[in-house]
């Protein structure tokens, strides 16, 4: 049949016999009543260890899952098509574990009998909740709130435009480095993961290493919006948004340069603008920190599913023009690379027992995304994900001015999560190949968020670096990897000590935020961070 996914008869015949003899396995253990639970944290719980029918199913259904996925292994098929066909199939698995329905759920069906009910009318009480709102909670909402107990460092709103609000924070200690850091957040999600409450914030952290701190905080657009925001485009954002930032903050110092830190696509953005100045003969940044960004997409990990001309097609037809890429979508998309984390955990536990969710600070952040204007998203992705022309010399253009990565030779700290499934950590790696300054290279342990996240005070985690080697970096992260050493705790305190070796002299810290130019509009977080999408 023409288009059909074929596996070699063989192997096929493999499989199914494979099948067939864990199949007989597990009615054998179960009929002697020998069946030990599966060593799977949905069917740990003691309701589903003490009925043997129900860990059965349970088997059962690990059992398929694993079949199903070496079907996909064994399919003739090109690689970037398996790895479409294991991501679809990723998502039927995990859909229909049989802990996410409540007629197969032991454990939900004994919570019900054992409260007369009750969970069963707090989760439909949930699910109405959700659906009122149009989308899963994954943190109880109600013990959070944007300035009371995150994104609470002090500061003041020195600048503001139609794309974003520049905070400058107080000072924390006597003296101050005098060269500021200004912060590029990603503009999918709200600055605050960087300031989420004092014991984790990484913006305090800054502070309190005595660099006078900028943030730029994104304007959220809205359908409602009428001022053209929605038609803004990829050269808006880094003249407008970025550039503009880092002058503003250099005014306000009075310093020739700035230190500059993106963070994920505010990584991707601020080393944009940099090619952009220097194209123009500007050099506006003395050192250059990238928190797990990349700037040569030829891995894109997971995220590659979703990238093909077609889709690139239908979203320049659908948002070339103008028009926002909504928050939910994008929101929806992340939660589903980790279904089971981020979307069936709490289908179960919200609804089927009628639980509300512990209080994270992170997932409420991860709960509160951003609209983007279409002709922004529609360049990034065809640029980068899509064609890749950021690495390329003069492939990609912004203010019709050819963007060349190659040409920057500030100091640079780069770092990649290990664990990071966005931006796999070798990715995160290939910008040493392609910037031209010193380069230092740490590797943090956990994920795109927690690795970035991990504070120095609470000492966890470790993260690995090596000698740079007089600056040579090599090809391979793999070779980068097997001479790194490890170091416990976090990373946050290697990059303080390298970051102070550009902050510049110590001087008294200012008694106030802003300047003659740039008076304080009003107090950090401003009003920007509170303006939700969904």
């Amino acid at each position: 049949m023409p288009g059909a996914i074929s596996v070699a008869p063989e192997v096929l015949a493999q499989i199914q016999a494979d099948f067939s003899c864990e199949w007989q396995r597990l009615c054998r253990e179960a009929e002697n009543g020998v069946l030990a639970p599966p060593k799977d944290r949905r069917f740990s719980s003691a309701a589903w260890a003490s009925n043997g029918q129900h860990v059965l199913v349970a088997h059962a259904y690990l059992l398929l899952s694993r079949i199903m996925n070496r079907m996909v292994d064994a399919a003739q098929i090109s690689d970037s098509l398996r790895e479409r066909l294991r991501f679809s199939a990723m998502q039927w698995v995990d859909a229909l574990s049989p802990a996410n329905f409540l007629a197969f759920n032991p454990e939900a069906q004994q919570s019900i009998v054992e409260s007369a009910g009750k969970t069963l009318s707090m989760g439909m009480a949930n699910l109405l909740h959700d659906l009122k709102k149009g989308r899963i909670s994954q943190t109880d909402e109600s013990h959070f709130e944007v300035g009371r107990n995150l994104a609470c460092t002090p500061g003041q709103v020195v600048f503001e435009n139609r794309l974003m609000q520049l905070l400058q924070y107080a000072p924390q200690t006597d003296t101050v480095h005098q060269r500021p850091l200004v912060i590029i957040p990603p503009n999918i999600n709200k600055f605050y993961i960087l300031d989420l409450q004092p014991d984790n914030s990484f913006v305090r952290y800054a502070v309190e290493q005595g660099h006078t701190v900028f943030i730029v905080s994104w304007r959220n657009p809205l359908e409602t919006d009428v001022d053209g925001v929605d038609k803004s485009t990829w050269t808006d954002y880094l003249d407008s948004a970025v550039l503009r930032a880092l002058a503003v903050a250099a005014s306000i110092t009075g310093q020739e340069q700035v230190n500059a830190l993106g963070f994920c696509v505010g990584g991707t953005m601020l080393a944009s603008a940099l090619a952009l100045a220097q194209a123009r003969g500007e050099k506006p940044v003395a050192s250059l920190t990238l928190l797990t960004s990349m700037l040569d997409f030829h891995d894109t990990g997971i995220l590659s599913v979703f990238v093909d001309e077609n889709h690139a097609l239908f979203r320049d037809q659908q948002l070339g023009r103008g028009g926002l890429m909504s928050a939910r979508d994008l929101s929806t998309t992340f939660s589903f690379l980790r279904p089971n984390e981020l979307v069936w955990n709490y289908v179960v536990g919200n609804y089927l027992k009628g639980q509300t969710p512990a209080p994270f600070d992170l997932l409420f952040w991860n709960s509160d995304s951003t609209n983007l204007p279409g002709p922004f998203f529609t360049w990034y992705f065809r640029n980068t994900y899509l064609e890749n022309n950021l690495k390329v010399p003069g492939k990609a253009q912004a203010a019709g001015l050819p963007l060349d990565l190659t040409r920057l030779d500030m100091p640079a700290y780069l770092y990649g999560s290990r664990e990071d499934h966005i931006v796999p950590w070798p990715s995160a790696y290939a910008s040493t190949q392609l910037l031209r300054g010193p380069v230092h290279f740490v590797l943090g342990a956990s994920g795109h968020i927690a690795g970035v996240v991990n504070p120095a005070s609470r000492n966890k985690r470790c993260y690995w670096v090596r000698p740079t080697d007089g600056g040579k970096m090599p090809g391979d992260p793999n070779a980068w990897l097997e001479k790194a050493e490890e170091h416990p705790g976090s990373w946050w305190a290697d990059w303080a000590q390298w970051l102070a070796q550009h902050g510049g002299k110590r001087v008294k810290a200012p008694r106030s935020q802003g300047s003659a130019d740039y008076k304080p509009i009003e107090p950090a977080p401003g009003r920007y961070v509170k303006v939700r999408a969904v």
